[in-house]
This record gives C-alpha cells, structure tokens and sequence, in this order.
C-alpha cells in the first residue's frame, strides 16, 4: 500500500464532500475516535455521519501539514481545517492504522 497516495486522495475526496468515494477509503467495520466532538463513530454508518457532520456541515477543507509514516500499516498526519466554524482555522491530527488497503482505525483530534 503506498500510504503518501492514499492520503493524497483521502484528502482529495474529503474535500469534495464526496461521501461515497470518502467511505469506500473505510474498512467497513472501522472504529473512529475523536475526542475532539466526544464520540467514537462505528462503522460506514457512524463514519458517514461524522464525515456529514464535521465536514460537509462545516464546509470544511482539509490541507496536509506533515505525514509520518510510522509502519507499513500505520500513519500520523498533522492537516489545517479551514472552515464555517469559530475560529474558520485550525490544526488537527490523524493516527491511521491500515488493513487490507482501507482505514481499520483511526483517531482525530483538534491541536
């Protein structure tokens, strides 16, 4: 899996709100923890509401920052929300980890 394309186009489909092609990057069983907003969404179901919620519903963009790539199977990225929320900027981060080609785990968080 070549993780720096992965994000590149995570990112790319993140900030076309393009809900479809966003979750098909989830491994459909996949856990999101973001302490940030206080929950931990499950599955497409809990991933697609997050994504509607934080993103679409804030009109948020995402630009990559850094990226670390810690494992074969695991990535920490550093990215800058721009969006329709106090403040309209703001660090955050993501800590993947990777199964089969999709997101298995994830947890964001607000810097």
């Amino acid at each position: 899996m070549d993780i720096k394309s992965f994000i590149q186009d995570w990112l790319m489909v993140s900030n076309a709100f393009d809900t479809k092609n966003y979750l098909e990057k989830w491994d459909k069983e996949a856990v999101l923890d973001d302490p940030s907003v206080g929950q931990v969404f499950k599955g497409h179901s809990g991933i697609k509401k997050y994504f509607e919620s934080y993103f679409i519903g804030y009109n948020t963009q995402t630009r990559l920052i850094n990226l670390d790539i810690i494992a074969d199977n695991e990535a920490h990225i550093e990215v800058e929300f721009t969006g329709e929320f106090s403040g309209n900027k703001i660090g955050g981060i993501f800590d993947f980890t990777f199964k089969e080609g999709k997101i298995a785990k994830a947890k964001a968080d607000l810097i």
